[in-house]
């Protein structure tokens, strides 16, 4: 009989073996993925049709718009995406459904054979095994997510997509992908490919510069937020426009003005991509039912809700760069504009980041911020640290143990506080924090 905890699924051992096969982490390299795609007789070749997204911000939110609005229209949609925020099994997604646990093991453990041993990261073996999965079940479509980059990601291996999106650039991961704006985004637009459309979000002039000389070198059509399409709120509706036409739509059911340009982006690729072309109903459907978890959502049960001041909101939100964190503030904003709360921000980061630059976007909107680390994550920064980078940007802040004391400790400042708003409480700065509030907030 295993001594298997009943915590503890058959995959995550295999996952645990895997990531001992290459003493790297990150590792951006083709050669070690292209060498297993090939001895498993090249899965790549053989997926349904690809819409490939990279990106520095909103690629998981896009693909997630992309996913609904298609199988809104009655589409099947398999989806690869990264990281995931409690279970391994969020990364791949089949017909609709996540992938499950006998499936999974089963399909690491031929990878894991196959590779013998070999050098690979943790990222490519998964990679191929998603591959995998997607050949032996029937699709319309397959949503593919960039893990890291573009140019040299493992998912970059497929040579004919259908469309590509390439969602707004910004710094971030700036060890593997370059120290400025234009070396990332020459990494993202790795992914397009000659003749493939191609639908650009919002970019600044040094990333944009960059992707349109790659397209116009690969002959790429592309569609540009701002030039070839648009969406703006109108009367709580959303004006979509571009040069087939207006469509006059609701919001989004994610909340945020960012959320309404990765609606567009993906409506935009979509409109570019005849072989998925789908009704006007089909996309108001997919804005209206779309989720995707950590992204500006609203926690309204469990254990840290309870530990809140009576009446309190509690958001989430996986934002963790400067970027991400301006748009986030911006959505914070418009909440206060609306329905005014004093803002508390509880906040984990990881090492990597730029914890000031992600501070400095909340000056003046944030009443007061609470800094943990990153729950069984030795790459977090220490609460203490982060304390330190909060304080620079002239915010008021203190540390706290756990994320109950976080709440907590809002808790009795809330009281001590002269509004009779119950207060907003954003939590945010990682997708690693966002995955250790899901688990413990059930």
């Amino acid at each position: 009989m295993s001594d298997r905890s009943k915590d503890t699924l058959a995959s995550d051992e295999i996952l645990a073996r895997l990531t001992a096969l290459h003493p790297k982490m990150i590792d951006l390299s083709l050669g070690r993925i292209e060498r297993l795609m090939a001895k498993l007789g090249h899965p790549e070749r053989r997926l349904p049709p690809v819409i490939h997204v990279a990106g520095t911000n909103g690629k998981g939110s896009t693909g997630a718009f992309l996913r609904s609005m298609l199988e809104a229209g009655g589409r099947r949609v398999h989806v690869y995406s990264s990281p995931h925020l409690v279970r391994f099994h969020e990364r791949i997604r089949l017909s609709g459904k996540l992938i499950d646990e006998d499936e999974l093991a089963a399909l690491l453990e031929e990878c894991e054979h196959v590779n013998a041993g070999d050098p690979i990261t943790f990222f490519e073996i998964t990679t191929a095994a998603a591959f995998l999965a997607f050949t032996r079940h029937k699709a319309d479509a397959v949503i593919l997510e960039v893990g890291l980059g573009g140019r040299l990601d493992a998912t970059n291996l497929v040579e004919h997509p259908l469309a590509t999106v390439i969602t707004p650039v910004d710094l971030d991961h700036q060890h593997y992908l370059g120290e400025t704006i234009a070396e990332i985004a020459g990494e993202k637009a790795g992914i397009l490919k000659r003749g493939s459309p191609c639908a650009l979000g919002p970019q600044t002039e040094e990333a944009r510069a960059v992707i349109e000389a790659r397209a116009t070198a690969l002959d790429v059509p592309l569609s540009i937020w701002g030039q070839d399409f648009m969406a703006h709120e109108e009367h709580r509706r959303m004006v979509f426009q571009d040069e087939d036409g207006l469509l006059d739509l609701p919001m989004p059911r994610l909340a945020g003005a960012h959320q309404t340009i990765n609606a567009a982006t993906a409506i935009a690729a979509l409109r570019k991509a005849p072989a998925l072309r789908i009704s006007e109903r089909a996309i108001e459907d997919g804005l209206m039912t779309v989720d995707w978890p950590a992204r500006m959502q609203r926690l309204v049960r469990g254990p840290l809700v309870a530990a809140a001041p009576k009446g309190a909101e509690i958001w989430l939100d996986g934002a963790h760069n400067p970027h991400a964190a301006r748009a986030l503030a911006h959505a914070m904003a418009d909440l206060e504009e609306s329905a005014p709360r004093q803002l508390y921000l509880i906040c984990g980061m990881l090492q990597t980041k730029d914890a000031r630059g992600f501070f400095a976007a909340f000056r003046g909107l944030a009443k007061h911020v609470t800094t943990v680390s990153i729950p069984a994550d030795v790459a977090t920064l220490g609460a203490g640290q982060l304390y330190d980078a909060a304080r620079d940007e002239n915010l008021e802040a203190h540390p706290a143990p756990s994320l109950e004391d976080a709440v907590l400790q809002i808790e009795a400042r809330a009281a001590l506080s002269k509004s009779k708003v119950p207060p907003r409480i954003l939590i945010c700065g990682s997708l690693h924090l966002a995955g250790a509030v899901l688990r413990e907030n059930g």
